[in-house]
């Protein structure tokens, strides 16, 4: 896929003509169960999510929650890997060749299938973007250049503690979107601070014309309707996996597709 046709910013740009922002979901591929992957990710897209992030199951992600930790946990114990991601984002585009869809994880399995091999797979399965936690702008140009060179989008995180030089250097660097991680500390923490936010989204805006989009702390609908005033897209996570752990494994996807289009009806209001 050529830069131009990139899906990320064909879906931003639809979006800005119809004054609405994205929403963003994201779950571990392989949790609860990997049968659900697929199914799940079709039911997101019916409640009325934009872009999919996809987590890669992961024995240390650092960067996530207890929430997210057990996510990983569980995927790993059926045995799911960067091939079984792969494959479902396959099958996923059979029906759907619309909605851009993210690999969010950490360098190690990439790193181990290969760079090049992984973008080339990638590319061929229908991802659109990667987010690589552990790999810093500073210490990505191999990434990036790879990435590029196969049509898929690097996106990088921002957070409350990133100095002017830091926003710049990412605003450079990424593609498709950028990810301001609203709250110090690991995914699934509590208590954002809209108006704080607000102050940072408008800081980084004016070093990029890239989509912003917010993540950590947004649990409900009104809390996604308060950002979704002031950045371009809600990234929320932990509140829909945690709405799988209490659910049966016959009505998770129905609880997901329930919370997500309660959460999009209100950004929309």
């Amino acid at each position: 896929m050529s830069r131009a046709a990139s899906r990320i910013a064909t879906t931003f740009a639809r979006l800005a003509s119809e004054n609405r922002k994205a929403l963003i979901p994201f779950v571990t591929a392989g949790d609860p169960s990997p049968a659900i992957t697929v199914p799940l990710m079709h039911a997101m897209v019916d409640a009325g999510v934009d872009i999919i992030e996809l987590g890669v199951p992961f024995s240390d992600p650092m960067a996530d929650g207890p929430v997210i930790q057990r996510s990983s946990e569980r995927a790993l114990k059926f045995g799911v890997g960067l091939n079984d991601v792969l494959a479902y984002v396959g099958e996923f585009r059979k029906k759907n060749q619309t909605t851009p869809v993210v690999l969010m994880g950490y360098a190690n399995p990439i790193e181990r299938m290969g760079m090049k091999l992984f973008a080339e797979r990638a590319s061929a399965s229908g991802v659109d973007g990667v987010l690589v936690v552990d790999y810093p702008p500073e210490e990505s140009l191999a990434l990036r250049e790879t990435m590029d060179a196969a049509g898929i989008d690097v996106i990088y995180l921002l957070s409350p503690t990133s100095s002017s030089e830091r926003i710049k250097l990412v605003s450079a660097a990424a593609r498709g979107y950028i990810y301001y991680v609203s709250l110090k500390g690991v995914s699934g923490a509590a208590n954002i601070d809209a108006s704080d936010v607000e102050l940072m989204i408008a800081k980084i805006k004016a070093q990029t014309n890239l989509p912003v989009g917010v993540g950590f702390g947004i649990r409900d609908g009104e809390t996604a309707r308060k950002i979704a005033r002031f950045a371009d897209a809600v990234v929320i996570g932990s509140r829909l996996i945690q709405e799988m752990e209490a659910s049966t494994a016959d009505n998770a996807v129905e609880c997901v597709r329930v919370l997500l289009s309660d959460i999009r009806a209100k950004m929309d209001l």
